[in-house]
């Protein structure tokens, strides 16, 4: 399958050094099979780092998603795992959260799951309503976290 990243500049290598934490799925090289999500991307990233849109296109066999050399998180939607897991990579607490996984694939908190998440995060509203709104929200989107070198191995980049 083709995975794609959406950044300020074009990807030769991957360094998972300069992955940022806090992120959905922790601190990580982030991809997606949707082309045009890269792209929408990368034109944040240049509102927020300057620079030019690019997108890099890698190689990434779907085999290795059930392989036992690597452990796999997988979610298939919004769920309340999902939501914990999200919530504790995005604390931003020192150290950070660390998990084991060698890639994790799900939903993307975008901006409106992100709102949601800051509302309960801060006890403004429960869980059950946070599930609610997700349900509402139309157009899921889903990520590939890359968090270890052995799951970066598996990358071409093309």
């Amino acid at each position: 399958m083709k995975l794609y990243h959406g950044s300020n500049i074009i990807i030769e290598s991957v360094d998972l050094s300069k992955s940022r934490p806090y992120k959905d799925f922790g601190k990580a090289f982030y991809l997606s099979a949707d082309e045009q999500q890269a792209w929408e991307r990368a034109y944040a990233a240049i509102t927020m780092w300057g620079g030019t849109p690019c997108v890099s296109a890698f190689e990434f066999d779907e085999k290795q998603l059930s392989s036992s050399e690597m452990k796999v998180l997988i979610f298939d939607s919004y769920s309340e795992e999902w939501a914990d897991f999200v919530f504790a990579n995005r604390r931003h607490q020192k150290p950070p959260f660390q998990h084991d996984y060698d890639i994790v694939f799900g939903p993307i908190a975008n901006d409106k799951v992100g709102e949601q998440v800051a509302l309960l995060k801060g006890g403004y509203i429960t869980k059950e309503r946070f599930f609610r709104k997700l349900k509402l929200m139309k157009g899921i989107t889903f990520q590939y976290a890359f968090c270890s070198e052995l799951s970066i191995g598996k990358l071409k980049k093309l």
